[in-house]
């Protein structure tokens, strides 16, 4: 039997990802709550958060949907749980790491792991500057972004230098972007590895269709026509040419767990790809609001969303039973 008083907060904006993650709650009966941070308000002067758990689920690429104002909203309303007493899985710093790649690019550095030679910039004109001594083709990818959003890639210093001065380059929300070298994916794939309280939990190599417009870049998976807000592993069927499960190289999983132990993330999707200029591994994207790939149980052998409300029913306390056929 579980204590009365406890219950689970899920904060979230995006209308239909977290369907599966709500069925699984019901399904278990745990006791919680839709936070839904797009229209939303809290008193700092309350009496505290009454959830014993919250679990954030809010995405960097809100401001797609209208709901730019949710981004900073979410990571006040995080910080006000925590500071509340409210036990936050992917909390404020989390969420913070969420919303800046340079921050994601600075870790990978600090912990001496491969990635894409990258330059920042806040002003347009001077993106080509920028790019100069950078080998071609190159992307700009805002630093918030998520789900791919804002994603440009451009072949030579020319086709760069014509989209400024025409006006079609965008830096993105903070007006920050980060310039970065394309690197070309050997195999036609890259891959996703998704990690859940410090472990390894699944991984899927994902197979762009090039005949579709999709351009396999050193951010995320893109195609002209399709929101970039919905192309996040749950949709990678509507993009994809294939996703199939796959277990990466044991030195890959530990850089993968690495990350997440010093970004102090409960839950992320980590990417990475082997660049086929030098056959070495390259990460390029950590991903804190991490979606699980539809069809996981063809795809990877199991359900993550009974792993992952397995994972918060101990972590809040719950004593629930365990579905039939675990």
């Amino acid at each position: 039997m579980r204590t009365a008083e406890l219950r689970l907060g899920v904060v979230y904006e995006h209308p239909e990802w977290f369907a599966p993650l709500f069925a699984e709650l019901d399904r278990r009966g745990i006791p919680y709550d839709r936070v839904d941070v797009s229209a939303h308000t809290f008193d700092l002067n309350g009496p505290g958060h009454p959830r014993s758990l919250v679990l954030n689920r809010m995405s960097p690429s809100a401001y797609l949907r209208g709901h730019a104002a949710a981004i900073v909203h979410a990571r006040e309303f995080l910080r006000y749980l925590e500071a509340s007493g409210a036990d936050v899985v992917n909390g404020a710093d989390a969420f913070a790491f969420e919303t800046s790649k340079v921050s994601q690019m600075l870790l990978l550095q600090r912990l001496g792991l491969p990635a894409p030679r990258t330059r920042v910039v806040n002003d347009v004109r001077l993106v080509p500057e920028a790019a100069a001594g950078l080998r071609f083709p190159v992307a700009v990818k805002p630093n918030v972004g998520g789900s791919g959003a804002g994603f440009q890639r451009f072949e030579t210093a020319a086709d760069l230098r014509r989209a400024v001065e025409a006006g079609t380059v965008d830096l993105g929300i903070d007006r920050t972007a980060l310039l970065q070298e394309f690197l070309p994916a050997r195999g036609g794939h890259i891959v996703r590895v998704e990690v859940l309280d410090g472990r390894f939990l699944y991984a899927i190599k994902v197979y762009p269709d090039p005949a579709a417009g999709f351009n396999l870049c050193p951010a995320d998976i893109c195609q002209p026509g399709v929101p970039a807000a919905d192309l996040c592993p749950v949709e990678l069927p509507k993009v994809a040419l294939r996703v199939e499960g796959y277990t990466p190289p044991a030195p890959v999983v530990g850089a993968v767990l690495a990350i997440a132990r010093e970004a102090s993330l409960d839950i992320a999707g980590i990417e990475y790809l082997v660049n086929d200029r030098d056959g070495e591994v390259y990460y390029y994207d950590v991903n804190v609001l991490s979606n699980f790939v539809t069809n996981a149980v063809q795809v990877v052998g199991f359900d993550p969303y009974a792993t992952l409300v397995d994972y918060l029913a101990a972590r809040a306390g719950f004593r629930v039973p365990v579905p039939a056929g675990r």
